[in-house]
């Protein structure tokens, strides 16, 4: 009656040789192609050395303007801005510049990796039922996955270091963007696409002029879960050497700093309520927008 009470399973031995196999595997794997892959992902390296290069070189007044700029345009709206620059003055007060520079240049990045990514395959998605089946059950599995457990093939391929940190961040945060985009495009109004179709347009007219414009809202949604998801990463990506907030907060982990972990903690929210305001005031603007037009 053992095998009632205890759950049957494979036999030691063998689980044994089976892992190994599996690791020596991916450690072969590695060894042939990882200078492969590193030469793969140099362009993305030197994409994020000038974007943090400009970050940090660039004086802190223009960075101000700039984000201020940016903020006024997607909101049209002074109290979040007025919010953008109290935020960015409390965090060079505080001496946290550098490392809230280096974090904002890495989402950026990573942002912009996931667009160029995941909008694609969301449209991918929304064209084909079959797609849709097949990518569905890969996403439900990149969002259930620990975070961690990213780490480590990325690390066993590329080593420790700021493209391994990206990779790794991109793959967290990506789900939302291709999700959202899917939806966004398949919830346009049929009646739209019909009308669409009478005046004879055809299949990539339709997505560039018609779909892609009415899903934008749903997009931006999106976009904003991607940013969240991948500040929600920058701690645990400190870990394999990404500059930035998160290293300070792993620091004051380590040997139980209080004030260090909650300064940059707080730096991390502020960032993290500065997008989240931007890019939801974008959408809604966004979503008004539509209405007018379909009003």
């Amino acid at each position: 009656m053992d095998w009632f009470f205890k759950f049957p399973h494979m036999d030691d031995d063998n689980l044994r040789n089976l892992k190994k196999a599996i690791d020596e595997g991916f450690r072969g794997f590695t060894r042939t192609y990882g200078d492969i892959i590193e030469g793969f992902f140099y362009p993305l390296q030197q994409f994020l050395i000038y974007a943090e290069r400009f970050m940090l070189k660039t004086p802190w007044p223009i960075i101000t303007l700039i984000i201020l700029a940016i903020a006024f345009a997607a909101t049209r709206n002074l109290r979040i801005v007025a919010g953008c620059l109290v935020t960015l003055l409390l965090i060079g007060y505080f001496d946290m510049w550098d490392d809230t520079m280096r974090t904002i240049s890495m989402i950026f990045v990573c942002t912009v990796m996931s667009i160029a990514i995941g909008l694609p395959i969301g449209i991918l998605m929304s064209r084909s039922n079959r797609a849709q089946k097949i990518v569905n059950p890969i996403l439900d599995v990149m969002q259930t996955m620990p975070s961690f457990v990213y780490l480590i093939p990325v690390v066993m391929l590329l080593g420790i270091g700021k493209v391994p940190g990206l990779i790794a961040v991109v793959i967290y945060a990506i789900p939302p963007m291709i999700r959202l985009t899917n939806l966004g495009i398949r919830l346009v109004d049929r009646d739209v696409l019909e009308a669409a179709d009478a005046f004879g347009a055809d299949g990539s007219q339709k997505l560039f002029k018609v779909q892609l414009p009415l899903a934008l809202p749903t997009i931006m949604a999106g976009i904003n879960q991607t940013i969240m998801m991948a500040l929600a990463m920058v701690v645990i990506a400190s870990m394999i050497g990404v500059q930035g907030l998160g290293q300070p907060v792993l620091k004051a982990i380590a040997n139980q700093y209080f004030t260090l972990g909650i300064f940059n903690g707080l730096a991390i929210v502020g960032i993290a309520i500065i997008f989240d305001r931007v890019s939801q005031a974008y959408g809604q603007r966004l979503q008004k927008h539509r209405e007018i037009v379909h009003g």
